[in-house]
């Protein structure tokens, strides 16, 4: 909640600049050049403090070699710090896909991103994360491995150049070091380029909180990265899925299920067959994965014998040995530093019986509707120098969609919600203390190719969280985050680009409010120029 406050009272004290001011006026068709890639949402808020920075990648990627370097973690700012900010800049020019990268620091996986597609002048964009929770593992000397994988020839001339550098903000005076992970852990043995694999897993004895945290992305250019658009075999459509489009990325301990989570609907740059919804304003979290959580801290009792445990994660729905699903894993341990050994048990493991249900409707317009579920409650107990502490995580996830196409698909048109609602309980000596997460994602989109080949494609998608913290009843903390993009923009297809006529409007309203402060960001585009730049709050 603190992290919340800095955010949010640095946003309504105008200390987040963002962006330049907006243009006043737009082109009536996109040109060979457009506004740099950016989002509304907020820039990571930092202490005032001593910082101190280090160069972690700056390479060019034309292929798909992974860049490989050392990392050293910076002197003059000590090894305790108040916040580790990552920033990537890139730089592409030319003709060039929307690619999908990773930064890996010590095996950890500290960014999962995109890129945008390119004007022929070239673009620059930025991407900033906050990885202070990786603290453990920048305190030493690392090796890093980033990969975009790219194509560069005499069609696709982009090559993209990136530099990611680490800012850590000194813990001095009234500004305390940050609350972090005592370890950070990978799993050995494991290939996270997968929609399912297994690997193990040892933690320190005296574990007494443990989160596991997937980089779930459905990607690769096959029908896995359009996963909400796949229908039975029995539809006749282009991307097949058995059992159609509901998605669950799953997580178990030693062959029992121990997490469930829906994934977000991320659409990269070029998706949907029109990059020009995308090329000022991305969809949400397309430059910046965020990790799905599992608090496994009931499990810690099993895990904490000094004894690899196997951890596998999985995702439900993906027809078996299709690709298209990269699932790496972190897993953040915090340790109990009264005690050498914490002892537990796991209490309780209820499964609710998953559901999966389609209906295809022939016609016209074909219709497939789906509706999709899972629930699940685990709770267990530690035993630690602070007395026994009892976790319950109760999980409920649920995906409905309806999906309407064309003969030829020259119509294909989607309406979605997934629903991700979390509530964990931890209860010790003092109150029992409760957080609820409801989590909402929603895609409501239709591309429609008309007369003289003219594609066009109308979106509009939501990413929406709120959290409440009841300690013995009272409300100690809450959040709310509401990130809504929408888009049209239509182009001649199969033509040269001078010949495309391409024009678009997109805008993105981004709001994040807490305690007694709140963050309130648009932006708005046509043609590639940004046209609103405003800030309410």
């Amino acid at each position: 909640m603190r992290r919340l406050l800095l955010v949010l009272c640095a946003a309504a004290l105008g200390l987040l600049t963002g962006i330049g001011p907006a243009s006043a006026a737009a082109p009536p068709e996109f040109g060979t050049d457009w506004h740099d890639p950016v989002t509304a949402a907020p820039l990571v808020a930092t202490p005032g403090t001593t910082s101190c920075q280090a160069t972690v990648a700056q390479t060019e990627f034309r292929d798909y070699t992974p860049y490989k370097g050392t990392y050293l973690p910076p002197k003059g700012c000590g090894d305790r710090w108040n916040k580790v900010v990552l920033r990537l800049e890139g730089a592409v020019a030319g003709r060039q896909y929307d690619r999908l990268g990773y930064l890996r620091m010590g095996g950890v996986e500290v960014l999962r991103t995109s890129t945008p597609e390119p004007s022929p002048e070239g673009i620059t964009w930025k991407v900033e994360k906050d990885v202070t929770r990786y603290a453990p593992t920048l305190r030493e000397r690392q090796p890093v491995e980033m990969l975009i994988g790219n194509l560069v020839n005499e069609t696709y001339t982009g090559v993209i150049k990136v530099k990611v550098t680490l800012t850590f903000y000194k813990a001095e005076g009234r500004t305390g070091p940050a609350r972090t992970p005592d370890k950070v852990l990978t799993l050995d043995g494991a290939h996270p380029e997968g929609a399912a694999y297994e690997g193990k897993l040892t933690t320190p004895a005296n574990s007494e909180r443990i989160v596991a945290e997937v980089y779930a992305t459905g990607s690769g250019g096959g029908c896995e990265e359009f996963w909400y658009l796949t229908v039975p075999d029995a539809a006749p459509y282009s991307c097949k899925a058995k059992d159609g489009p509901y998605r669950e990325v799953r997580v178990s301990v030693d062959g029992r299920l121990a997490g469930i989570a829906a994934p977000f609907p991320t659409v990269w740059t070029g998706g949907w067959s029109n990059p020009f919804l995308w090329y000022v304003i991305p969809g949400p979290r397309a430059f910046d994965v965020r990790p799905l959580e599992y608090d496994l801290t009931p499990f810690a009792g099993q895990l904490n014998d000094g004894k690899p445990h196997t951890v596998a994660v999985s995702v439900a729905g993906v027809p078996e040995g299709q690709s298209g699903w990269s699932t790496p894993v972190n897993v953040l341990v915090w340790q109990d530093a009264g005690s050498d050994r914490v002892t537990g048990a796991l209490t309780t493991h209820r499964e609710g019986t998953p559901a999966n249900a389609t209906t295809y409707e022939a016609g016209d317009r074909h219709r497939l509707t789906s509706d999709g579920g899972h629930a699940l409650t685990v709770a267990g107990h530690v035993n630690t120098s602070h007395g026994r502490v009892t976790t319950t995580v109760s999980r409920e996830v649920a995906g409905t969609s309806a999906h309407r196409w064309t003969d030829g698909e020259s119509v294909d048109a989607l309406k979605a919600r997934w629903t991700d609602d979390e509530k964990v309980t931890v209860a010790g000596r003092g109150p029992a203390t409760t957080t609820a997460t409801h989590r909402v994602y929603t895609m409501d989109g239709e591309t429609s190719v008309g007369a003289g080949d003219r594609l066009r494609t109308v979106m509009t998608m939501g990413d929406r969280a709120d959290s409440l913290t009841l300690r013995a009843g009272e409300r100690v903390g809450w959040s709310r985050m509401d990130d809504t993009y929408t888009g049209d923009a239509a182009y001649n297809q199969n033509v040269p680009r001078e010949q495309r006529h391409a024009t678009g409007v997109s805008r993105e309203r981004y709001r994040l409010q807490g305690p007694g402060a709140c963050y309130d960001h648009t932006l708005a585009t046509a043609q590639g120029e940004l046209t609103e730049d405003r800030h309410r709050c």
